[in-house]
């Protein structure tokens, strides 16, 4: 026995020594693993921060574009309403809208003619509201341009063709096209007598921004959560899942006898 101890013990050693290897090079790796983490979130955080950096140089339209300017026959608080059929109409419908919204353009392809009916026969008048909340979120200007864009065409006394053109061309949310004032330019030719000096001038002196800007100001006190924000005679038809262009027709038809 007493030859074998002095083996014994060494294999006891070296069994040691091989673990403690084995402990050095886990610790190893959880330290290079602990590393290359950090790594990824400081470089995920700066990736944020670039981003960040990078719109911030963009005109998101916030910025004030001189003196607010509202379009002819602006009516309502502040002058933020663009209105569209008669004063006298017993119903008035309040549409809170952005040209680069998706849903914007959903309502206006299901209401459009059904709002057209009714306002072409006396019995609604449309108070709008121009808000550029996309911009806000997606970037760029072109809820604010095109917004401008249909203020100088409200001058022109074209506001509603040419407010239908815009959602009939409206371009992917992501797309910023509405940005160029060359396209706002270009799709203004759809709408007859439109496309004049006077109304080009506006388009690219960006006139009305201003009082876009003003309007989305507004939107944002108002406590509204979205566009399109569409209140009948101040109740929010667009919150009611069975509302149907027919039973706003109904709705304002019934207004109309009363």
């Amino acid at each position: 026995m007493s030859e074998q101890n002095p083996e014994g013990k060494r294999t006891a050693r070296e069994r040691l020594a091989a673990e403690r290897d084995k402990q050095k090079a886990a610790d190893k790796r959880r330290r290079a693993l602990i590393v290359g983490a950090s790594v990824v979130c400081v470089l995920g955080l700066a990736a944020v921060i670039g981003v960040v950096a990078a719109n911030a140089g963009k005109d998101d339209g916030s910025e004030s574009a001189g003196p607010v300017v509202g379009p002819s026959g602006a009516q309502g608080k502040d002058g933020l309403a663009i209105p569209v059929g008669e004063e006298s109409a017993k119903s008035t419908l309040t549409v809170w809208e952005d040209f680069r919204c998706p849903a914007c353009k959903s309502f206006e392809e299901a209401y459009r003619s059904t709002i057209h009916e009714l306002t072409d026969s006396g019995k609604l008048r449309v108070d709008y509201h121009l808000a550029t909340i996309i911009d806000g979120g997606m970037g760029g200007t072109g809820s604010r341009n095109a917004a401008n864009a249909a203020a100088c065409a409200q001058d022109a006394g074209k506001f509603t063709p040419y407010h239908d053109v815009l959602y009939q061309n409206q371009p992917p949310e992501q797309d910023d096209a509405f940005a160029e004032n060359s396209k706002l330019l270009e799709l203004a030719a759809k709408v007859e007598g439109l496309d004049t000096p006077a109304f080009r001038k506006c388009v690219e002196d960006g006139t009305h921004n201003s009082w876009v800007n003003k309007s989305n100001e507004a939107f944002k006190k108002s406590g509204f959560s979205g566009t399109p924000t569409v209140l009948l005679n101040g109740k929010n038809i667009y919150q009611d899942q069975t509302m149907t262009p027919a039973k706003l027709k109904q709705m304002v038809e019934e207004a109309a006898k009363g």
